[in-house]
């Protein structure tokens, strides 16, 4: 169920204060960040502190519910319909339910039938100093249990401390595991690099690199091999750049650079020395060795392409390109656009409809960037999205019709029609 099917049909307050939501958690620039142990003890100390199985903190934006950290639980994320959490988000205000099994809104929910067996939650919303709830706190069990209000009152504090961590979070330069920029500092000083290419008529290329089968690697040899794959990935990387070139992680598995003063072509010649690095380079896990390959993609500024996230969404669209041809590959956004335009994005975080089979199959989805003519939309899975759809965006009269051009598994890059 969305915030629509909790409680009936949004009024325009409702759909204001979900946009300003959005807006608050777009700000944090916290969804699909790398885990971090400080909020991975948060959760321990949940399930330490409470005795239950599951400790969780979440982000949710329009479509989903992201794990930021979560002990207890395998998954990563889940459909924002299919949460308990949906309804904290909501109303704004902590939920407890002692027995799902008893309870007639999730008596019947699939976390509760299923193998998830969840009995037992209590949901706190994880609030910004504006008040506005970007995700939630939460103790779960697989077993029917009380909850006091001492119990609460120390789940609440929990939740704000958690908000502390975050707004800490926001000056972090350097990720912790891979010594790369963080997201936001990587973001920061491209618009800077940018600028002074601008300002000089100098050439400047970005590059995205995402390593190929990553999930399979923490499937089979755990996250501690995980992490091992990631690190060498960003030795391996540094190894082949200039002391100007920027290098970032973006999020689990992506990293990002920005080449100052080279050109479209010098920069598919880097990705490309980059790929057979990676490629030639075994990693040795527990004695074993591993072969790890990225897929690459390139853009490079230009009359459109000059702000970071027009040329980072034109690289990722060239990646999920390169994902899409076998994987370790690299191409180049000029090979993707072809007959397809697309002129400067911003970020955003809003909330998206894709609708198509003649008005009949609606999938959520959020907006993650936004142009005069195209978009970067993020959804649970991309497979039955057809290759046209109308895009529409919830509480603006949006409405138009968009054609995809590159994708994987939960990305879409559009271009309207």
């Amino acid at each position: 169920m969305t915030i629509a099917r909790v409680f009936g049909k949004l009024s325009p307050e409702q759909i204001m204060r979900e946009a300003e939501r959005l807006a608050a958690l777009e700000s944090l620039d916290m969804l699909d960040t790398p885990q971090d142990e400080g909020f991975e003890r948060f959760v321990r100390l949940i399930q330490e502190i409470f005795t239950v199985e599951i400790g969780l903190i979440s982000f949710m934006d329009a479509h989903r519910q992201w794990y930021k950290s979560c002990a207890g639980f395998s998954i990563s994320e889940v459909p924002r319909e299919e949460t308990f959490c949906q309804y904290v988000v909501a109303s704004e205000e902590p939920m407890i339910v002692q027995d799902a099994t008893k309870d007639p809104i999730f008596s019947q929910h699939p976390a509760v039938t299923g193998d998830a067996h969840v009995r037992f939650y209590a949901g706190v919303p994880l609030k910004t100093a504006e008040g506005h709830v970007v995700g939630t706190v939460c103790a779960i069990d697989r077993r029917a249990r009380s909850f006091s209000a001492r119990d609460l009152k120390i789940l609440e504090e929990l939740s704000g401390a958690v908000m502390d961590r975050l707004l800490l979070m926001q000056s972090a330069a350097t990720d912790g595991l891979t010594g790369a920029m963080t997201r936001r500092a990587f973001r920061d000083e491209a618009d800077r690099q940018l600028s002074i290419a601008a300002r000089n008529a100098q050439g400047l290329s970005c590059i995205v690199l995402d390593v190929d089968h990553f999930k399979r690697v923490n499937d089979t040899s755990g996250h501690a091999a995980g992490d091992v794959v990631l690190k060498a990935v960003a030795e391996i990387c540094r190894k082949n750049l200039r002391t100007e070139d920027l290098f970032g992680r973006l999020g689990g598995e992506e990293f990002a650079l920005i080449l100052p003063k080279i050109d479209r072509e010098a920069a598919i010649a880097i990705a490309e020395r980059l790929r057979a690095a990676l490629e030639a380079e075994t990693i040795i896990i527990e004695d074993k060795p591993l072969k790890v390959t990225a897929s690459f993609g390139i853009s490079a500024i230009s009359i459109v392409g000059k702000d970071i996230e027009t040329l980072l969404a034109q690289a990722d669209a060239a990646m999920y390109h390169a994902k899409n041809g076998g994987r370790n590959r690299c191409v180049c956004w000029t090979s993707v656009q072809s007959e397809n335009t697309a002129g400067t994005r911003r970020r955003v975080l809003k909330a998206g409809s894709i609708i198509f089979n003649n008005r009949c199959s609606t999938i959520d989805c959020t907006i993650k960037s936004l142009g005069a003519d195209s978009a970067a939309l993020v959804l649970s899975n991309s497979a039955g999205v057809p290759p046209e759809f109308v895009l529409a965006i919830k509480g603006e009269g949006f409405e138009t019709t968009c054609k995809v051009i590159a994708q994987d598994r939960q990305n879409l890059e559009v271009v309207f029609k």
